[in-house]
């Protein structure tokens, strides 16, 4: 048997039992892709991450992340999570790493205020879809139980992706957000169709003092029927709301916001989004979260990291 640090951590939050929950193993070395997916199947968080060591010397570790049913190649909240956990873990200050993950090498930093960290991520490059077919778009609106009336008519409804894709459905109104009660099915046959796992629904009518979106996510393709508070669909949404011209950078250029998510299934968070603009258009966008550990024991597996079937 080989033993493995785990965490339970809480990400976008400093309130145990809100934000998004994200597993963490922190010495992931010689586990198994079939032990990884086993282990996150039993913890049953929308994404649980393996830190391994790094490959080479481009990087200074390597992420993986796997949903109860699948891996996905990036995960802002696991992200947030882990690095979180590192940094309790080791003491280790304000630090830039590079980390590997299944869309490149990207930079995250340990924020440390000298009492505790936060965790900011830049993900990867901002890229858009063309428009969805019709049908494509009528399936999604049956599936989502809405009418054509309840979008807002600035926000085509488009896949956005910095890393991990989305499909950004934007609503007029919060109420009608926070009454939704998706087809499961439905979405997951029309994810086969178009690419794409995951339906990030938000709307700009909020009353909460800064906050600038309030959403909700949908990925029952890859097992998260609704995902607490998304770090890979605030990255894509300040890049859509850059290009639809719904939210304006700042005099240095930067546009800076928060989104808040989870409040309908009793998980509320704020994710921090940046989104540096050159020439009109997204050129770097980082999110950054707060974070906090609800456990942390330890985990004995087989040495083969075979589980028994």
């Amino acid at each position: 048997m080989k033993t493995y640090t785990l965490y339970q951590i809480d990400s976008f939050t400093r309130t145990p039992f809100a934000g998004n929950p994200a597993g963490v193993i922190t010495n992931a070395d010689g586990l198994s892709d079939d032990a990884m997916q086993r282990i996150a199947r039993e913890l049953n968080n929308s994404e649980t991450a393996f830190f391994l060591s790094p490959p080479d010397n481009t990087c200074d570790g390597h992420l993986r992340y796997f949903t109860p049913t699948t891996e996905v190649p990036v995960c802002g909240h696991a992200t947030i999570a882990a690095l979180y956990a590192k940094a309790k873990e080791t003491n280790l200050g304000g630090r830039v790493l590079r980390i590997k993950t299944g869309v490149g090498i990207l930079p995250v930093e340990a924020c440390d205020d000298g009492k505790d960290y936060t965790v900011s991520m830049t993900q990867g490059k901002f890229e858009l879809s063309e428009p969805l077919q019709k049908e494509n778009t009528d399936a999604l609106l049956t599936s989502l139980h809405l009418a054509a009336d309840d979008m807002d008519p600035r926000c085509p409804v488009r896949i956005a992706s910095t890393g991990h894709s989305k499909v950004m459905v934007c609503l007029k109104s919060a109420k009608t957000l926070n009454a939704l009660e998706p087809d499961n099915a439905g979405l997951t046959a029309l994810s086969k169709r178009i690419g794409c796992n995951g339906y990030f629904l938000f709307t700009l009518d909020t009353a909460r003092e800064g906050i600038l979106t309030e959403g909700r996510m949908f990925a029952p393709a890859i097992g998260v029927a609704e995902d607490p508070v998304t770090g890979n669909a605030h990255g894509p949404l300040g890049g859509y709301l850059v290009r639809f011209g719904l939210a304006r950078p700042g005099d240095d250029g930067t546009l800076r916001f928060t989104g808040f998510q989870g409040e309908k299934i009793g998980r509320p968070g704020k994710v921090h989004v940046e989104v540096r603009v050159r020439n009109g258009e997204p050129e770097t966008v980082k999110i950054r979260g707060e974070a906090v550990i609800v456990f942390k024991t330890t985990l004995s597996v087989p040495t083969s990291a075979d589980v028994p079937r």
